[in-house]
């Protein structure tokens, strides 16, 4: 049997299989090259945080379920954002009709993004947005709202995506070319660094790649190639190594394929305390440390036998956590289905909690250190992700490899592979092709409401008709300034927001001055 890695899994394992130095090499608990963990006491002080991602219809409607999540037990916020928000559209817009608040929460503007948080100190609760092109706007907004509710900057923790490079490859979000793009991911940097120091800048994702078909080498070794493509340009933009990477972070995915996931994780944590140290010079252990989130694997869960997907989740969870992770989205049951209900959302969360608080695995630190499959297997997917990045870079970077259409072919030919096992049944998914049964139980799926695209323009325009639109295209004006030039772009962006500037005006300045990206075919 070989791994989705393409590496043989054995029978057995024994002393033979692994590095003669494998006590050496690990290192402790919190010191590298971290492949035992970021921190020394890891999760016997406090367990990883627990996040559910959440976000759709309005901002009313997204708010009133993050108060039933916080309510519930959830430790930090992780919003979903709909298409034409995470594309840098208005919901008003015609390329919009028909998606607004289908996938997450539609944000116009700051009004929206008021309302969103409405009761929630943004001091005490960390937010985590999935959002890449317009993040950040989004990030903007968000301090625009603190500052509101009498938060400073400085107090703000979590995170937004703001990774672009993986939207090229996997996902399709992007807005602009790549290079204007990594400007904009090198401005937020440097705004970050000065305005709000504990927020995470990026966080560098494998997880969409997964959702594509990535295996979990193709998964490490394309994300790590992307940050170092991300610390090459920050670099590149004046910034010291040590003054950003420890703001750094990644995304990855739990498949049900425990070991290699636990393998994956540990290898990764390997890889990028090597690149950070020996590549970059790093001197700061914060820089050294992949500090990631992970969410459980939403492209493996069926739209048949449902429930089923709870013990599937389950786990996932457990690999994420034996792993190492430092936060946690747990996916709910029916989300192959559609949005998750208030029941299973709560369902997904308590499965999180039962890990923490009645397994045991909260007691020790990495309980799979020296395991004879697990070390063996760390070093498995270590040497074919590290093969994969050289070969990543022998295009020159991250981005020729991205022009050229690398990683996605790479992507779709293992997409390809899986298929083929899971048609052939070589590849068993229960109540799939084994295990089915004859006539599945109805259920009832939550629907967003196709009247919130008539709300959301009718907003828009009482926002338009009220603010001051001189004021707004003149604070839009010198934003267009800034990215024809060399200035940072956040300050004015943060200006024309602040003066109820809409998502789509800003993108629609930049993608006057920058352009829009057109991906090449190849074949």
């Amino acid at each position: 049997m070989n791994a989705e890695s393409g590496f043989e899994i054995k029978p057995v394992y024994g002393s033979g299989d692994v590095a003669p130095d494998v006590d050496t090499r690990l290192g402790e608990p919190g010191a590298y090259p971290y492949t035992r963990g970021v921190y020394p006491t890891m999760y016997t002080q406090r367990p990883w945080t627990m996040r559910q991602y959440a976000g759709f219809g309005t901002a009313a409607e997204s708010n009133a379920r993050y108060h039933q999540l916080l309510a519930a037990g959830t430790m930090g916020l992780s919003v979903a954002f709909d298409l034409p928000t995470q594309m840098g559209y208005d919901s008003d817009d015609p390329i919009a009709h028909g998606e607004v608040g289908k996938v997450g929460v539609a944000i116009d503007s700051i009004d929206d993004m008021r309302q969103l948080f409405d009761g929630i100190p943004l001091d005490k609760v960390s937010t985590s947005m999935t959002i890449n092109a317009p993040g950040s706007v989004l990030l903007l907004l968000y301090q625009l709202v603190a500052e509101e509710q009498g938060v400073p900057g400085s107090a703000l923790t979590g995170t937004i995506q703001n990774d672009i490079l993986k939207e090229y490859i996997a996902r399709g979000t992007y807005i602009f070319p790549p290079k204007p793009s990594l400007r904009l991911v090198a401005d937020t940097f440097a705004y970050c660094r000065a305005e709000i120091p504990r927020w995470n800048t990026i966080s560098i994702s494998g997880y969409h790649m997964a959702e594509a078909g990535a295996t979990p080498a193709q998964e490490i070794a394309f994300t790590l190639a992307n940050g170092i493509e991300y610390v090459r340009a920050a670099i590149a933009a004046g910034l010291a190594v040590d003054d950003f990477a420890p703001r750094l972070s990644f995304f990855f995915v739990a498949r049900t394929t425990l070991l290699e996931e636990i393998a994956k994780f540990r290898a990764a944590r390997r890889m990028w305390a090597r690149i950070m140290r020996d590549e970059f010079g790093a001197k700061n252990p914060k820089s050294l440390m992949l500090r990631f989130h992970t969410q459980t694997a939403g492209v493996q869960l069926t739209a048949q036998q449902p429930e089923v997907n709870l013990v599937r989740v389950a786990v996932q969870a457990l690999g994420a956590v034996a792993g190492g992770t430092q936060s946690l989205h747990t996916n709910a049951y029916d989300e192959a289905i559609a949005l998750p209900t208030q029941k299973s959302a709560r369902l997904a969360l308590r499965t999180q909690q039962v890990l923490a608080y009645e397994s045991g695995l909260v007691d020790t630190v990495d309980p799979f250190a020296g395991s004879y499959v697990i070390e063996a297997m760390t070093d498995e997917v270590e040497a074919a992700a590290t093969a994969l990045i050289e070969r990543v870079f022998s295009f020159g970077s991250s981005v020729e490899a991205i022009e050229q259409g690398f990683q996605k072919q790479e992507i779709e030919t293992s997409a390809y592979r899986i298929s083929q096992q899971i048609d052939s049944g070589e590849r068993v998914v229960v109540g799939v092709n084994r295990f089915g049964i004859d006539e599945e139980e109805k259920y009832e799926p939550l629907r967003v409401d196709p009247a919130i695209e008539a709300d959301q323009a009718a907003r828009l325009a009482k926002l338009r008709a009220d603010r001051d639109s001189p004021a707004v295209e003149a604070a839009l004006e010198d934003m267009r300034r800034a990215a024809a030039g060399t200035e940072n772009v956040l300050p004015p962006m943060r200006a024309a927001l602040r003066l109820r500037a809409t998502v789509g005006e800003v993108c629609h300045t930049l993608r006057d001055v920058w352009g829009v990206y057109h991906p090449v075919e190849h074949f």
